[in-house]
């Protein structure tokens, strides 16, 4: 199994001018009034998203489970130097040597400061088990100096494609002594339609990295940084309330027993016994979850949200670790089975967890999520839909399968029988219950001992 990889080249200190530069220049490349970084975050698939893609075009690819980077090239028009920088989202860029793009008209000069959204992933060939540093690119904030963000998928994409990637894979070929001294392989993402899924989970079967669902795109939608969460838009014609419903742009679906949630862990200690004001360090703690409510950096603003469900077993292996436990960002996931958040790793490679609305978000996915097979099931649907947009013959769909049960069932006479129930964890989910999810436990008290003076490390584990 893959590893998520450590990110290479060297770090630029924080804050430093050369740190305040880059952040404002490519802020500026970007359009933007701020110098965050840049990358557009998904949102969670539900069941309306069906919908959505059945209304609309999108292409999907497989999401990959490793370091969400940008790659940034930075050209001097008057020097003709270039820089390489990969941006991570702590926004810390780190400069990375061995690498030179060339222009696309031009090949004798360097190609201009260009913006790629990329994922950085550690494949494993399954027969040598020698690994492979590679940076898979999927989409495009800027090519050649120009801002592209506004501009359609399609049209970003194929400058993805014709004006960074292939110059490059070109000049590879024709200079194959420069390979040994790239930093990692460089590979766009192949995409497809939205009902081409069958094919995508095909694939996905064939990856040498581990794969985190599907990345849905709206084809006809700009580049949007940050969270394209749906915006309600609320006004008034003629005294009557009308409401206008944005889509996201890019939709992350996993299935609902995948789903998986960023929180920062707090360690919540128990009262000594016969000294309630201090906390004891060698019991088991509370595994409080608290959800990111806003701000950057020591303004960071966390709630309780909820608790991590951690066994004895689990937690003397925590302990015989001897690695930090306490606040730090924590991927889990929900059981179903005994009704407990679960820890599925740590992602020190976040600087936050889920914003609060990114949570409430993903815990509707996983109440109302669709699962492959309702995925496939629609995909013919889509398919039909996609092709009558653009003129296309349109195929009948197949008939439906046969019902598990005789028509008779359903009839209204002295001999009927009522229809079968469904048991709660199979059951179709209907709009209905598509209501928010209450918190299994109540909100703790404000406790100081999740920091908590005394040696650095307690039982073997750091505080």
């Amino acid at each position: 199994m893959s590893r998520i990889p450590d990110l290479p080249g060297n770090p630029i200190p924080k804050n430093s001018d050369q740190d305040r530069w880059l952040r404002k220049h490519v802020g500026t490349l970007c359009g933007l009034n701020h110098d965050r970084f840049p990358g557009s975050q998904p949102v969670s698939f539900s069941t309306t998203d069906l919908d959505r893609l059945e209304r609309e075009d999108y292409w999907v690819c497989e999401k990959s489970d490793g370091v969400r980077v940008l790659l940034v090239v930075l050209t001097n028009l008057e020097t003709i130097e270039q820089m390489v920088f990969i941006v991570d989202r702590h926004n810390v860029y780190r400069e990375i040597s061995g690498l030179f793009f060339p222009h696309h008209e031009r090949p004798e000069r360097p190609l201009r400061s260009t913006i790629i959204d990329a994922e950085l992933v550690v494949d494993v060939d399954p027969r040598t088990k020698r690994e492979t540093l590679r940076l898979l690119c999927f989409d495009c904030l800027v090519a050649d100096n120009q801002n592209v963000m506004s501009k359609t998928l399609d049209k970003r994409y194929w400058r993805l494609k014709e004006v960074f990637f292939k110059p490059y894979t070109r000049m590879l070929r024709d200079h194959p002594h420069m390979i040994g001294s790239q930093p990692f392989d460089i590979q766009v993402k192949e995409v497809g339609f939205s009902y081409s899924i069958d094919k995508v989970f095909l694939d996905i079967n064939n990856l040498q990295h581990r794969n985190d669902g599907l990345i849905y795109t709206s084809v006809s939608t700009p580049y949007v940084p940050g969270t394209d969460r749906n915006l309600s838009v609320v006004f008034f014609f003629d005294g009557t309330l009308l409401m206008l419903l944005l889509a996201s742009n890019r939709l992350k679906w996993k299935p609902p027993s995948e789903n998986s949630i960023d929180f920062r862990l707090v360690l919540r200690f128990p009262p000594l016994s016969g000294s309630p004001t201090q906390p004891d360090l060698h019991a088991k703690p509370v595994f409080a979850l608290h959800v990111w409510c806003g701000g950057e950096g020591a303004n960071a603003k966390y709630e309780h949200w909820d608790t991590m469900h951690v066994s004895d077993d689990e937690w003397e292996s925590m302990k015989a670790s001897e690695e930090q436990v306490d606040d730090r960002i924590v991927e889990v996931c929900w059981d179903p089975v005994t009704e407990h958040w679960r820890l599925m790793r740590f992602r020190d490679d976040k600087p936050q967890g889920n914003h609060r609305s990114v949570v409430e978000n993903v815990i509707q996915s996983i109440a109302g999520g669709v699962e492959k097979e309702g995925l496939l099931a629609r995909s013919a649907t889509i398919k039909n839909a996609w092709k009558a947009r653009h003129g296309q013959p349109v195929q009948q769909p197949p008939p439906p399968p046969p019902l598990p049960f005789p028509p008779t069932h359903y009839s209204n006479g002295p001999q009927s029988h009522p229809p079968p129930s469904f048991p709660p964890h199979s059951r179709p989910l209907l709009r209905d219950d598509l209501t928010p999810l209450p918190l299994r436990y109540g909100p703790l008290a404000p406790s100081p001992w999740s920091k908590v003076s005394g040696p650095t490390v307690i039982a073997g584990v750091f505080r």
